[in-house]
């Protein structure tokens, strides 16, 4: 997998922000940072809740890492209340910059908002575009159009958003237990529950609720967990995860110890299933430049698509840079490619526009 040379850029780093996964977040680009520094470009870290960061806020937040649980709802509110976001087309850092590289996890950053904002400024960005972003970010209409792309994902029910009780015996008969709650429009497992019996049914979905306006049931699948990582027109390695918990939750994620990741020894067959359906599943979802499709693998074999990160996380217990390492891609060089991805994806565009 060759890497591109290239001379230097001036990039800056969308990250933080105010959605749950901000701490996520942070960690992510700041890595993404110090790597494109490291291959001789410019970068500008900046947060929408915040400002631009100085080298010493950098070096202080880096050293902090991620928490084991994501910040409270409270103070991501605090910070929304003086976002940036709304004028993020007009600033310098934005406008000015040949590219910028969206380390931002959940909410505006990866919901299609922020990418449709840049597109109308012009200024390349990574990832995918705002209309994939967006069909991404929503699990239900992901496994709607997984379902008509012959990719294999589990049966789900959406609970009443009118506020009336969800009907634990309907979700039974339709999905049987244990099944997960989940918010429909989240990321790095927030709000999420394994709910293995009908009288724990309404707690988890008042407490998915707490973080989107939509909450999906989904049967629950056992077996292997695991994940298939795109890189451009590459399928990377697939990476196996063990919790040490039987849920791989957020704090497993994100503490260092708390699950073991590795390149899964799958046998041929079950492999190429993988990657065909991981590719049908960027394709369908018209993802661009990379992203993680995570997947059960059941016991008899059969893979079962979870859902597509179209910002995969980049923090030291991060998938994507796992895989890419095993792929023999170190990440800074990583970064970088992801960033000549964006420069690619962006000229193509334009040229196919006339502009």
């Amino acid at each position: 997998m060759a890497t591109p040379s290239s001379k230097s850029l001036r990039i800056t780093v969308l990250l933080g922000g105010v959605s749950a996964e901000r701490d996520v977040s942070l960690s992510s680009g700041l890595r993404i940072a110090v790597a494109l520094r490291e291959k001789g470009h410019t970068v500008t870290c900046l947060d929408p809740a915040e400002g631009v960061m100085s080298r010493e806020s950098e070096a202080a937040l880096l050293a902090a890492g991620v928490g084991s649980a994501p910040p409270s709802l409270e103070a991501l509110a605090g910070l929304a209340a003086r976002s940036l976001s709304p004028s993020l087309g007009t600033l310098p850092e934005i406008t000015s910059a040949d590219c910028v590289f969206l380390a931002l996890h959940g909410g505006q950053g990866e919901d299609g908002t922020i990418q449709a904002l840049l597109d109308m400024v012009g200024v390349p960005y990574t990832g995918s575009g705002h209309l994939a972003s967006a069909l991404a970010m929503d699990k239900h209409l992901t496994k709607v159009v997984l379902r008509s792309a012959s990719v294999a994902t589990a049966n789900w029910i959406m609970a009443p958003t009118d506020g009336s009780a969800v009907n634990a015996d309907e979700v039974g008969r339709h999905l049987d237990w244990p099944v997960v709650v989940k918010p429909s429009k989240q990321g790095s497992t927030v709000g999420l529950s394994i709910v293995r019996e009908p009288s724990e049914l309404a707690a988890a979905v008042t407490e998915a609720f707490r973080f989107d306006d939509e909450v999906m049931i989904e049967k629950f699948v056992p077996g292997q967990e695991l994940t298939v990582g795109i890189l451009g027109s590459d399928v990377l390695p697939t990476i196996e995860i063990q919790p040490v918990k039987e849920l791989y939750d957020y704090e497993c994620k994100y503490t260092p110890g708390m699950a073991k990741e590795f390149v899964a020894e799958l046998a041929p067959e079950i492999q190429s299933k993988l990657a065909d359906q991981a590719r049908r599943a960027f394709e369908a979802l018209k993802l661009r430049g990379y992203a993680r499709i995570d997947f059960r693998l059941d016991p008899h074999g059969q893979p079962w698509c979870l859902e597509a990160n179209t910002l995969p996380g980049m923090t030291p217990t991060s998938l994507i840079p796992q895989a890419a390492a095993a792929a023999g891609v170190l990440f800074p060089d990583l970064c970088e490619r992801i960033v000549h991805l964006a420069l690619a994806s962006h000229t193509r565009s334009r040229d196919l526009n006339g502009s």
